[in-house]
């Protein structure tokens, strides 16, 4: 793993009307890293990766990518430098096919897709077997799955996933994670938000902990699943 930082975020704060969602938080994300932004809900967790996507504009502070800042600039221009999102909800087009949604990924790209559909496809092999389906008559795990392979359809050099659990059975869970670590594994760097800390912690190397808007605590993974008050806050009687 790289101890090169791709992804830089300095004093972000992100505020709607009045509230101040995200109170001047720093962390940084390396190159070929998982990083895991666990809290409970209004955290600020999902503000922050909307801010460092281009979907919300920061109050303040920068986001820098391999280097360059990008605060400011558009999703599609975030996108095409190699950060996509896969959006908490999934948000796939329901009256679209699978294979549809999953080329849209790829909407500012203009080489050609085949090589790309085909990793997608064997990463999930149920979207392989439904890719005429509309993506509206998937299960909610084959949306996630959908949502995923959408976003890697842009050759992304980082992924962020927002609540890829949320609303699933275990054994699909446990299935997203697997992939999640494959595709990490394959070069991707991932910026994993997460309600099931238990999971996002066992596949991190590195964590941060956010409350109300302020990172509180961070470090590995592994450091974080055995720290106690961790466990008492998030982890409940998880194994």
């Amino acid at each position: 793993m790289s101890s090169d930082v791709i992804l830089s975020i300095k004093d972000l704060k992100v505020n709607y009307g009045g509230i101040e969602a995200v109170k001047g938080i720093s962390f940084d994300v390396r190159q070929g890293e998982i990083v895991t932004l666990i809290g409970a809900n209004g955290a600020g967790k999902s503000s922050t990766l909307r801010a460092i996507a281009g979907i919300v504009k920061a109050a303040s502070g920068s986001v820098e990518y391999a280097g360059d800042v990008i605060t400011g600039k558009s999703p599609s221009a975030i996108v095409q430098r190699g950060i996509t999102m896969a959006p908490e909800g999934r948000k796939i087009f329901p009256d679209l096919t699978v294979e549809e949604n999953l080329k849209i990924g790829a909407y500012t790209r203009s080489d050609d897709l085949t090589a790309d559909l085909a990793w997608v496809y064997e990463l999930f092999p149920r979207l392989k077997e439904r890719s005429w389906q509309a993506g509206g008559t998937l299960s909610g795990g084959e949306q996630q799955m959908l949502a995923v392979g959408r976003a890697l359809m842009a050759k992304p050099k980082v992924m962020m996933l927002d609540e890829p659990s949320l609303g699933l059975a275990p054994l699909i869970v446990k299935n997203i994670f697997e992939i999640i670590k494959t595709i990490n594994e394959n070069g991707v760097t991932v910026l994993l938000v997460e309600q099931n800390a238990n999971m996002a912690l066992k596949v991190a190397h590195r964590a941060y902990v956010l409350e109300t808007g302020r990172i509180t605590k961070s470090g590995t993974g592994s450091e974080l699943l055995a720290d106690e008050a961790i466990k008492e806050a998030y982890l409940g009687k998880q194994k």
